[in-house]
C-alpha cells in the first residue's frame, strides 16, 4: 500500500460514512487509518557506530622519543667528551705477567707508545724505541697493543720481535680512560717526570723531537 495515498483515501471515506456509521465503527475505522500511517511514513533511527574496544591493559604504546638536547638558539647540540686529565693514570698489566702503575715512574720520561702488530708504521719505529728505552736512563717506555689478539699470537711474534720494554694489551673495548681513543696507529705520548702529558705523536714517533723535548725539561705542544 502507498502510504501517501492513504491519507487521502481516509479523508474521502470518513465524510460518506459519517452519517451512515455508528460512532463505534467511525472511530475504528479512523484509528486503523491512523496506525497505516504511522507504519508507511515512521522515521527509522540510524544505527549506532560500533564503540571501539577497550585498550588491553597489556597493550604496547609506543613512548615517546626522547628530545636532543637543545641550545638557547634552538639548535640541537652533540655533548661534548670529556676533556682528558694533563696527569693521566695508567694501571694495568703487562704481557709477561707484572703489574704497571704509571705513577711509580715518576721522576723519569715515560713514553706511552699505543701500536699493533698489523701496523706497518708501529712496526718500523719498534726498533728505534727499544734504542731509546736501552740507551737512556732517564727515559722509558711501555708499548700499548690495541688490538684483539690471542695469546699464543702475541707469544709468537714477541719471538720474531726483540721488544726489551714492558707491552700490554689492551682491551679494545675499554682503553685507558685517561688517555684519548687512538684514532691512528701509531699514536704516542710523552710524559713529564711530573706525570703531566708533555707532548703526543699521531703517527711514527719523531724521536729527535721527542729528544729535544726531554732537553727542554718542559711540555712542547
Amino acid at each position: 500500500m502507498n502510504p501517501r495515498r492513504e491519507p487521502a483515501l481516509a479523508g474521502r471515506i470518513a465524510p460518506a460514512l459519517q452519517a451512515a456509521l455508528p460512532d463505534a465503527l467511525r472511530a475504528a475505522l479512523l484509528l486503523v487509518s491512523v496506525l497505516q500511517l504511522a507504519a508507511c511514513s515512521g522515521a527509522v533511527d540510524a544505527p549506532s557506530a560500533p564503540e571501539p574496544p577497550a585498550r588491553s591493559a597489556n597493550a604496547a604504546v609506543t613512548p615517546p622519543r626522547a628530545a636532543s638536547p637543545v641550545a638557547a638558539d634552538g639548535v640541537s647540540t652533540p655533548a661534548r667528551p670529556a676533556a682528558k686529565p694533563e696527569f693521566p693514570s695508567l694501571k694495568l698489566d703487562t704481557f709477561d705477567g707484572a703489574h704497571y702503575d704509571l705513577a711509580e715512574h715518576r721522576g723519569r720520561w715515560v713514553v706511552v707508545n699505543f701500536w699493533a702488530t698489523w701496523c706497518a708504521p708501529c712496526l718500523k719505529e719498534i726498533p728505534d724505541l727499544a734504542a731509546l728505552d736501552t740507551a737512556r736512563d732517564d727515559i722509558e717506555v711501555i708499548g700499548l697493543d690495541y688490538e684483539e689478539i690471542e695469546h699464543a699470537d702475541m707469544v709468537a711474534f714477541l719471538k720474531q720481535h726483540a721488544i726489551p720494554y714492558p707491552i700490554a694489551v689492551l682491551d679494545v673495548y675499554a682503553p685507558p680512560a685517561d688517555f684519548e681513543t687512538p684514532r691512528g696507529l701509531p699514536m704516542t705520548y710523552l710524559i713529564a717526570p711530573d706525570g703531566r702529558v708533555a707532548r703526543t705523536f699521531l703517527g711514527p714517533v719523531d724521536v729527535a723531537a721527542l729528544k729535544a723535548t726531554v732537553a727542554a725539561g718542559k711540555p712542547a705542544n
